[in-house]
């Protein structure tokens, strides 16, 4: 059955082709504001890895990459990625970026397991950037500071867009609420972890939510997170343990919280063996990746990724991710949308 979501009313603000001049100037201009904002300078991505070396995003773990091998290489393995959560700090270090500089590429994948809906695609696009830091901006306030930083692009970007179609007002908070994820199960108890979301989305309109990936006092961590990139087994300043986070806006339109942003201070040597062990994947230090992290041959960074379409659907006041990107969606679920004016690329 489709899981598709009409929102009661809806009707697009924009035709199609004034939908594409919308993603375009999104596009253009947020990364470029990312790129001034961080120092990031772009580089070219793969769309595929080596099976086996550990640079794949393993997503929560259960996740299955799509494969296949290559002729020319004696039929050995390629992965179409998850994301280049760590690859992209392999670049830092073969392109011998300084401390308060970083890289950011276009990243585009294919999630085959991932549950389609209004927000979730086959398809998968966004802006991964990494950036050098120092030993002593292993911290929770450089990390909100990054995140303000960001946001303030984010702020840039809509009235950006108010300015190109009047006819969309902005309507992001001037500012992003933190919160750690034991706070917001300290606050909302009774509620699953994606129903705090929303209602801690709703009542801020933009939430930062620091500490994904560790159990909270529940038993349970607030989402998924693979071991080797985020450090969320670390005691911040706040004394919760974790320094990664997601960002995530009230969605006026899905009347729902919508991430928008997974980031996070990487792991160290150290950190990286406690988290590998804490999940039961020490095999892992034998792989390409992970043994060049625990030799310290890679620098310590932060980073994160940002989604395309995700964020041309908020700005452009779309009802799904579909309206944005083309991608593969369920016959029933394109019927039941053009039913509803949802016009699914």
């Amino acid at each position: 059955m489709s899981k598709l979501y009409i929102p009661e009313g809806y009707s697009p603000l924009l035709n199609l082709k004034q939908t594409e001049l919308g993603i375009k100037s999104i596009k253009d201009f947020f990364q470029a504001n990312l790129s001034s904002e961080l120092r990031l300078r772009r580089v070219t991505a793969p769309l595929f890895v080596e099976k086996g070396i550990g640079l794949n995003d393993d997503l929560n773990g259960i996740e299955r990459p799509v494969t296949f091998p290559i002729k020319d290489m004696n039929e050995q393995c390629a992965e179409i990625v998850h994301s280049l959560a760590k690859w992209k700090r392999l670049m830092l270090a073969e392109y011998d970026i300084k401390e308060g500089y970083g890289i950011y590429t276009d990243m585009n994948a294919i999630r085959a397991d991932e549950e389609l809906d209004n927000l979730h695609s086959l398809y998968v696009d966004q802006w991964d950037w990494e950036m050098v830091i120092t030993p002593e901006q292993r911290s929770l306030a450089f990390l909100k500071d990054i995140v303000e930083r960001i946001y303030g692009a984010m702020l840039r970007t809509e009235f950006m867009v108010y300015e190109l179609f009047p006819s969309i007002e902005p309507c992001l908070p001037r500012s992003i609420k933190f919160i750690h994820s034991e706070e917001l199960l300290m606050q909302y108890p009774e509620l699953s972890a994606k129903e705090r979301e929303d209602a801690i989305c709703e009542k801020y309109g933009a939430v930062f939510i620091i500490g994904i990936g560790a159990s909270l006092s529940n038993g349970e961590p607030h989402d998924g997170r693979s071991p080797d990139y985020d450090d969320w087994c670390s005691v911040n300043e706040d004394g919760y343990v974790g320094l990664n986070g997601d960002l995530l806006i009230w969605n006026p339109i899905l009347s729902k919280g919508m991430e928008l942003s997974s980031m996070g201070i990487r792991v160290n040597p150290m950190t990286l063996k406690q988290q590998l062990s804490i999940r039961g994947q020490e095999e892992k230090l034998n792989l390409y990746f992970h043994q060049r992290l625990a030799n310290e041959e890679l620098p310590l960074s932060i980073g994160g990724g940002i989604g395309q379409s995700r964020l041309c659907m908020y700005y452009l006041r779309k009802a799904h991710i579909g309206e944005i990107q083309s991608s593969i969606w369920p016959q029933d679920m394109r019927s039941q949308a053009m039913s509803h004016r949802i016009h699914l690329i």
